[in-house]
């Protein structure tokens, strides 16, 4: 369904991101990402002259190259387009995500390593966003996995928590979702509050 019919506008800036997953012949994986700003009038810029309508204002890649259990193998930024021209300088910078595993902490790792004057405002939440898609393109490991587990008889062993439980309604612990597929971790709400509707102490 779509949105409402909006009032009556005019466009001036659009932003385009991309995130694609790919599986690498070496068994490793390979998160690229992409962002787009663009402007719909012309404007004068110090660094670049007169932009012209649709011409970049932003124009920014990253590879992210990963294993199986998300651990972060390699880095690699891009700046092709930028307002200023010290933006590119902070790519080198990157290279400190090496080692990390994304999942829970993935973002606040970013702001540590990355955040602030160390790396770019762009470039980083590109990265924030990263985290889903390398689930999403390890969906199809994963459901072999899993095959497999059955097929070997060893389904009853305990998995682990997937990282997206409680990260949003759907997957509320004691939701339908869960439920389903995670059942070991379903949480129904009347547990949540001990039984009587008050929020049990931790």
């Amino acid at each position: 369904m779509p949105l409402s019919p909006p009032a009556a506008r005019a466009p001036l800036h659009e932003r385009r991101l991309t995130i694609d997953g790919f599986e690498r012949e070496d068994g490793l994986y390979d998160i690229e990402g992409r962002i787009v700003d663009t402007k719909t009038y012309a404007y004068d810029s110090d660094w670049h002259g007169r932009v012209k309508p649709g011409e970049p204002v932003h124009d920014m890649s990253i590879r992210l190259t990963i294993d199986n259990r998300m651990k972060v193998h390699g880095v690699e930024t891009v700046t092709d387009r930028s307002p200023f021209p010290p933006c590119h300088e902070a790519a080198v910078n990157y290279e400190a995500l090496v080692g990390l595993t994304i999942g829970l902490g993935w973002t606040r790792a970013l702001r540590q390593r990355v955040g602030g004057t160390a790396g770019c405002t762009h470039i980083t939440e590109l990265l924030s966003q990263v985290a889903t898609v390398a689930f999403q393109t390890m969906v199809k490991k994963r459901q072999a996995q899993s095959r497999k587990r059955t097929v070997d008889g060893v389904s009853d062993q305990p998995r682990a928590r997937p990282m997206m439980i409680g990260a949003c309604h759907a997957f509320a612990v004691d939701g339908t979702v869960v439920k389903r597929y995670w059942p070991e971790y379903y949480r129904s709400r009347e547990s949540q509050d001990g039984g009587d509707g008050e929020q049990a102490a931790e």
